[in-house]
């Protein structure tokens, strides 16, 4: 595997060339992929997707476009771009899908050439559930205001014997800070402009989703927490929390939709060769997109070059220690790597 000063080297060389390129949107407005012409373009936080009625498989399934890029956000704001982050986040998502398919399902369709670290993600247009699926297992430090760790100090300052949250109960005193809680717990949030941790009473009485359709979210989530839990224990790391999302396809099956346990959408600590956290610093060595929100000081900042290179070497760090396995980055120019990568998709679905 690449060892840090190789990381390092890589990131200095070829960060600023893997950030430029045109959007997606762009691409198509360009010419670029005429069959995307007229299909809608959403530009997301780090993900811009483009479906349309036009846009059908073979078999007749709406398909979706999911393109990676490179931005960040933290705390709801766009802090910038970080070199190699999408080929490193579709890496990390690709190995984790194939572990957990079976029990989460999939709205991506499979196609032949297709690299796993593809920025380009091919999947069926899915009927959302409009929640986000949030299991925790550790009081782990966090700025989010919707995290345990803020809520759990807002009950400790009013003095509370007593927390809710999300409809777990919690006696505040037998918290720590990066403390494992008493189980697994899961922890709903809203999918708005600003998310809210709620409940499920909340979400099924909202016609959110039915009671059938969250325990089935909710239990599969688990055995999947279960499943990458054991995986990463043999890698000498710990799965402390996650955030799935989910969709009803043509089928009317529940299945799982965007991104699984990568470093954005959950946080992995390491373990010493005692099975013990690893600290440094007195905090737990982390692979996340916490220690990027930790450089955050300003309400508006954008992260600088040297602190987005920073943040992507933690993330190809944090790739290899998870996957076990090198990274291998497209050195292409990203244009390039997107239209072709779009092309074969195309060619091999429609």
């Amino acid at each position: 595997m690449l060892n840090n000063q190789e990381i390092c080297e890589l990131v200095a060389a070829h960060g600023v060339a893997v950030n430029e390129g045109r959007p997606i949107k762009q691409l198509i407005e360009d010419g670029e992929i005429p069959r995307l012409k007229g299909c809608t373009v959403l530009e997301g936080k780090v993900s811009d997707s483009v479906f349309g009625d036009a846009l059908r498989t073979s078999s007749g399934k709406l398909l979706r476009l999911m393109f990676r890029n490179n931005r960040i956000s933290t705390h709801d704001v766009n802090r910038g771009a970080i070199p190699f982050k999408d080929q490193v986040l579709a890496f990390n998502h690709d190995h984790m899908l194939r572990l957990v398919k079976t029990v989460l399902g999939s709205s991506q369709f499979e196609v032949e050439g297709l690299s796993p670290a593809s920025t380009v993600i091919p999947a069926e247009n899915l009927k959302l559930v409009m929640l986000e699926n949030v299991l925790r297992l550790y009081n782990a430090e966090s700025s989010t205001s919707t995290s345990l760790y803020q809520h759990w100090l807002a009950a400790k300052e009013a003095g509370q014997r007593i927390m809710t949250y999300a409809g777990h109960e919690l006696e505040v005193s037998t918290l720590e800070t990066n403390g494992r809680l008493p189980y697994l717990m899961d922890t709903p949030s809203t999918k708005e402009k600003v998310d809210r941790t709620i409940d499920a009473t909340y979400l099924i009485e909202h016609g959110i989703c039915t009671a059938g359709q969250y325990a089935q979210i909710r239990n599969s989530s688990l055995m999947a927490f279960g499943m990458v839990s054991q995986h990463l224990a043999q890698k000498g790391m710990v799965l402390v929390d996650t955030k799935t999302e989910h969709g009803i396809n043509a089928d009317g099956q529940i299945v799982a939709a965007d991104e699984l346990y990568t470093m954005d959408s959950s946080r992995f600590w390491k373990l010493d060769d005692n099975g013990e956290l690893l600290t440094r610093d007195g905090k737990p060595v982390s692979f996340s997109k916490e220690f990027a929100r930790g450089m955050v000081k300003e309400q508006g900042q954008q992260f600088s070059a040297e602190q987005a290179n920073e943040i992507a070497i933690r993330y190809i760090e944090g790739l290899q220690h998870i996957t076990g396995e090198t990274f291998t980055p497209d050195l292409r120019p990203r244009d390039q790597r997107l239209v072709e990568s779009t092309n074969l998709i195309l060619d091999a679905l429609l």
